[in-house]
């Protein structure tokens, strides 16, 4: 049967999908087992249920319902249906899990951050008029990133990283779900537990829209306002999330997302495994996008670069967390900038996941010659040593100030 909605609430059940096909045994135990209160399933979309005469079941599983018992007005209706769908483009299915190229999931990325952005902002916006945040409206806002994350783990991220757009606090809230969702995978959450994490990545700064400022005159970048007024936001977050009835770990990470293992964060100053899961999850991956995002104060680091300087804070974050996380972003993460030993400079766009430290990347720049290049893909674990990398290095030192301008043309053509 298609089931159409699982009615309940979205953490009582263990499928990523709310609409899907049940067609085993096992998806149906699972499905019984569950909290699920009552499913609606769509008729239309499943295999009727009405019984077969003896000897014509293999007709009936593929055969169409014959011309001849339609009226003429419904043969009709078929043809132009028929004429209609083999018209229609085909649309690529967003909550498929089937996995892409970065190359091609590049652009099934940027229809999903379109689509979640608009939910976010609607979100925020009705959260700082007073509305109770609904679970509802944000869980299909999870499983399409989770859906892209699956297809391939590196292009939802990499879209974030060059965008430009002025809605920071949407494109922040959007990135640092798909990396809890990446971190929670890397260390083999049960699904449930991944869709909290992308969840809680999604609302840790909700605060932020509570807060005595006007956002839109910082063009949405809260990275600017006034360190002793942020602080506030952690608590306002946590308490808006409560009232809504988001699960208490979500809302415990909105509280704990600033908290710092060596105890040296806010709001509480809370030390080691005082944080929760979630909180110290969220911590990485919160920090690592406000680093890698350019602001009013320069362009923000490089993702290599990024990774780095976590690590170099290992006594402010979870140790075993922050190996996972940098595993999962890779040893040269989609975006990086690196300096090739034929001179050129190049933007990683792919990882190789057999040779992580040879991944696939386009040239744009001549080292020497501080001017750009005709761009070329090269996947450096298949090239046979014609070319490999040097280092990681800063576009500007090379003569590349339009770097941030020059960075979604090279990841859309690669």
């Amino acid at each position: 049967m298609f089931i159409h909605k699982l009615e309940g609430n979205w953490f009582r059940h263990p499928f990523w999908k709310a609409k899907f096909v049940l067609e085993d045994e096992d998806t149906l135990g699972s499905l019984r087992a569950s909290a699920v209160p009552a499913v609606i399933i769509d008729t239309e979309r499943g295999l009727d249920l009405r019984p077969v005469p003896r000897g014509r079941e293999s007709a009936a599983a593929g055969a169409a319902v014959p011309a001849s018992v339609l009226a003429p007005g419904a043969r009709r209706g078929a043809r132009a249906a028929a004429g209609a769908t083999a018209l229609a483009p085909a649309q690529f299915d967003l909550r498929s899990t089937a996995p892409q190229p970065l190359s091609r999931e590049f652009g099934n990325a940027g229809r999903v951050a379109d689509r979640s952005r608009k939910v976010i902002s609607r979100v925020f916006l009705e959260a700082r008029l007073g509305k109770a945040i609904k679970a509802a409206v944000i869980e299909p806002v999870v499983e399409d990133i989770f859906a892209s994350v699956q297809r391939n783990p590196h292009a939802f991220n990499g879209l974030m990283r060059c965008k430009r757009d002025n809605e920071f606090v949407y494109r922040h809230a959007l990135a640092v779900s798909a990396l809890m969702i990446a971190l929670a995978r890397q260390m083999k959450f049960s699904a449930a537990d991944v869709r909290q994490a992308g969840m809680a990545g999604l609302l840790i700064d909700m605060g932020v829209g509570h807060l005595p400022v006007d956002l839109a005159a910082l063009g949405g970048d809260f990275r600017c306002i006034d360190q002793r007024i942020f602080q506030e936001h952690a608590q306002l977050g946590h308490d808006l999330l409560r009232a809504g009835g988001i699960s208490d770990a979500v809302a415990l990470a909105g509280l704990q997302h600033h908290e710092r293992i060596d105890g040296s964060g806010y709001p509480q100053g809370l030390k080691g495994a005082d944080i929760g899961r979630l909180g110290r999850m969220a911590a990485i991956c919160d920090t690592y996008d406000w680093l890698v995002n350019d602001s009013a104060e320069g362009a923000g680091l490089d993702p290599a670069a990024a990774v780095a300087q976590l690590g170099g804070l290992s006594g402010s974050f979870d140790p075993e967390m922050l190996r996972h996380f940098a595993d999962a972003m890779g040893v040269y993460p989609v975006g990086s900038v690196v300096l090739l030993r034929s001179g050129r400079l190049a933007m990683v766009t792919a990882q190789d996941a057999a040779d992580p430290a040879r991944p696939t990347v386009r040239t744009f720049w001549s080292a020497a010659e501080r001017r750009g290049v005709v761009p070329a893909e090269l996947a450096l674990a298949q090239c046979f040593g014609q070319d490999a990398i040097e280092m990681t290095a800063d576009p500007a030192e090379y003569g590349c100030h339009a770097f941030a301008t020059l960075r979604e043309r090279l990841f859309a053509k690669g």
